[in-house]
């Protein structure tokens, strides 16, 4: 160590954290300490160390500072008009960044920023955020509106890059290329020369290492690493999702080879110490294309209530911790539903194999048991590691048929089950009608159906179905998720819960706002809601046309749930004790509390085991949320790609549809379909509009004019773009564009 040297460096450090310092520039500060030309490069080299320690900073005048209240450090959000939002830890509100303040910063990079004082800058917004605009009048401008109080930063400089290889579609020139990126938050192209091109084509989707990141007047550049295919190819946007999501793909062969040794039929051995369920009538409900069952279901009326067994399957006997499949679940954390296809969390040996509850094969489960009373409240239970054996393997289809419309042909095939079936519709009732009277939320919003051709592309798009049989299977799931949650709860013993905490303040009164234009409105105190009055609320808009588009609002109004190691309670299901416990084949918090839950029964979690969960479920928890977000991200961004690819062949069709939401560029309008385009201000060429925040509407120049979230208007496709992956409407003029709101 050079002690002359770090002495050095600790009295320029004390120098520019002294009172009287004032921010120098760097000739400024070899004026100060009157260095020859042999310590300047020393100077300089100290003062990069101590930014790179994070103990100074340089302003973008290139004074240095120290760091102060004002300077934190965050991840950077980028926006495709160039500005930002920058996320710190343990900050709830981000700090939005202006355009001439991102000072390089990329999306996802980790970045400082300097707080600027609180603000109201006006900020213009294009008309649509998008690169080429479709020819839209460059000239256009929005009304500008005042965005309130927020907090806003600099960011004085990228400490670390947070995206190194991404998917985009490549647009060759004579000599050199640019892939223009699929994230429209990473607001760069990136250039490519010819050399490093791979030889790609035009309009192809590939995938581009960056080797460097630019600067304010360069762009970054990268060489393409993998060639996925045409951005016209309906095959290509899968591997577009998984590569841009750095989706795991094929498992590697170490787990496969684990996944190869496992045995396809429960030994004899296995089963003791195992409570014997097999000769109880048991079923498994699931959709028709379902192959990893891991849920199964026996039921058995009494005098004085129900005898519920809901049985899980028991994955954590054959995925030990710490082995090569048990690190590869924890990497993936969740299996990824991509319309038609699934990534699963764990090897189709396990998950379709000996994992899942398959009609006539005995199984090994961890059974949550639950005597229930007539009024569908758990009165006692019984968790244990059992031994069934599926009767029947059961579709929604055909269980809403027999329980819907009482057909004839099912129920003659099916008679050994019917009474089963009455009385799970019986005690499903009995148990959401439980849950409504302490405020649970029951979201029935449409989710979309998309059904692919052979060749990939969408051929019909609708909404899933949320029927009986459907609604009763979650009716169970949700019983034993509570129950497993409470009884660990009270046992103190670490654990991972399902928590969702109660929505902001700020969003709930956007949403009051927005449903107000519908004629409904909640009531809450001191910026509070307790979930009945959200419930109250589905209830009112159960049934009309408008019904799927307030659930969205209405969820996106809360936080979203997460799991931690803390039993902070579930806001939406209005419980204070609530865990994912059913679902271990397909996630992982599922899989490690069966676990514990394990080690518990056996005696064997020993104050050596409770430090180990104490360390361990923190980071199992946090990365559970990570990877579930990501999981979801994905199948969205897949789901909106097939929708502009199937809008794409009805351009020029009128449909009747909902506003949906609205921005100081345009509407937002959902058609029955679950689809959502865009009207463009600039498309309304018959008037002047602008975004009036306050009412969220959209205002007439005159004021004679007006329109508002959850009006019912006409619209006609006009484009659908995929590389932007938007959808272009425009009001069709036989509508009136006055049309009473519809109550």
């Amino acid at each position: 160590m050079n002690t002359a040297y770090e002495d050095r460096k600790k009295l320029i450090k004390d120098i520019i954290y002294s009172p009287e310092y004032k921010p120098m520039k760097y000739k400024e500060l070899v004026f100060l300490l009157n260095l020859n030309e042999e310590d300047k490069p020393v100077l300089s080299k100290i003062l990069q160390e101590l930014m790179d320690e994070e103990a100074i900073m340089k302003t973008p005048r290139g004074k240095y500072q120290k760091l102060s209240s004002d300077t934190k450090v965050g991840v950077f959000t980028g926006n495709v008009n160039g500005y930002g939002f920058v996320t710190v830890d343990g900050e709830d509100a981000d700090y939005f960044v202006a355009g001439r303040d991102v000072n390089g910063a990329l999306h996802q990079d980790t970045v400082l920023i300097r707080v600027l004082e609180d603000t109201q800058r006006e900020v213009a917004v294009s008309p649509r955020g998008r690169r080429g605009g479709h020819g839209r009048k460059e000239h256009f401008r929005q009304r500008r509106h005042q965005t309130g109080p927020r907090k806003e930063a600099q960011i004085v400089k990228v400490l670390q890059r947070g995206i190194s290889e991404l998917v985009g579609t490549y647009d060759p020139q004579k000599n050199y290329g640019f892939v223009i990126p699929d994230n429209v938050k990473y607001n760069s192209d990136i250039y490519i020369s010819k050399a490093l091109s791979m030889q790609a084509k035009r309009g192809q989707k590939v995938v581009v290492q960056i080797l460097n990141y630019g600067d304010r007047a360069h762009k970054p550049e990268g060489r393409i690493t993998e060639i996925l295919g045409y951005v016209n190819d309906p095959k290509t946007d899968v591997l577009t999702v998984i590569k841009a999501y750095e989706l795991p793909e094929e498992f590697e062969d170490i787990v496969m080879r684990e996944a190869s040794r496992m045995p396809q039929q429960v030994s004899e051995e296995e089963l003791v110490g195992r409570k014997d369920l097999r000769a109880v009538q048991t079923v498994t409900i699931d959709g028709e294309d379902a192959k990893d069952l891991d849920d199964a279901i026996t039921l058995c009326k009494r005098e004085d209530g129900y005898e519920l067994g809901v049985h899980i399957a028991d994955v954590s006997h054959y995925v030990t911790e710490r082995s090569p499949l048990d690190q590869e679940a924890l990497k993936r954390g969740t299996s990824v539903y991509l319309i038609d296809q699934v990534i699963p969390m764990l090897p189709f040996p396990l998950s379709n194999g000996i994992c899942s509850l398959n009609q006539g094969e005995d199984r090994l489960a961890l059974s949550c048991i639950m005597q229930i009373d007539s009024k569908g409240t758990v009165v006692s239970h019984e968790i244990a590691e059992t031994v069934i054996r599926v009767d029947r393997r059961m579709n929604y289809s055909d269980v809403n048929k027999i329980l819907e419309e009482q057909d004839p042909v099912l129920c003659e095939k099916y008679a050994d089950y019917l009474p089963m079936f009455t009385s799970m519709k019986e005690l499903a009732e009995l148990l959401r009608e439980q849950r409504v009277k302490r405020g649970s939320i029951d979201f029935d919003f449409p989710e979309s159906k998309i059904v692919l051709d052979e060749q990939g592309f969408p051929v019909a798009i609708s909404q899933y179905e949320r029927r009986t049989a459907n609604m009763l299977i979650e009716d169970f799931m949700l019983l034993a998720n509570e129950t497993v949650a409470e009884d660990y709860y009270w046992q103190e013993l670490p654990f991972v819960y399902r928590t969702h905490e109660t929505p902001d303040a700020e969003k709930l009164h956007s949403l009051s706002v927005m449903i107000g234009n519908f004629g409904y409105y909640f009531k809450s105190s001191s910026n509070e809601i307790h979930p009945k009055e959200y419930q109250k609320l589905l209830d009112k808009i159960r049934g009309t046309k408008e019904e799927g588009m307030l659930n969205r609002l209405i969820l996106r109004s809360m936080k979203q749930a997460r799991y931690s190691v803390e039993c902070l309670g579930h806001f939406g299901l209005s419980t204070k004790y609530y865990c994912h416990f059913t679902s271990p084949i397909r996630r992982y918090p599922d899989l490690q509390i069966h676990r514990i839950i394990k080690e518990n029964l056996h005696g064997d979690l020993t104050e050596r085991r409770i430090a180990h969960y104490d360390k361990l479920l923190p980071r199992v928890a946090e990365e559970s949320s990570v990877l579930e977000r990501r999981a979801e991200e994905a199948e969205r961004e897949l789901d909106k790609i097939k929708k502009v690819e199937y809008m794409q062949n009805h351009i020029g069709e009128i449909y009747d549809g909902i506003i949906s939401g609205m921005h100081g560029w345009g509407m937002f309008v959902e058609l029955p379909n679950t689809v959502e385009g865009m009207i463009p201000v600039a498309s309304m060429v018959d008037d002047y509009y602008f975004y009036d925040e306050e009412k969220y509407a959209m205002i007439g120049r005159d004021f004679h004019k007006e329109y508002r979230v959850g009006q019912k208007v006409s619209v006609q496709v006009t484009a659908a773009d995929r590389m932007a992956k938007t959808i272009d409407f425009c009001l069709e003029e036989k509508e009136s564009e006055e049309e009473a709101l519809d109550e």
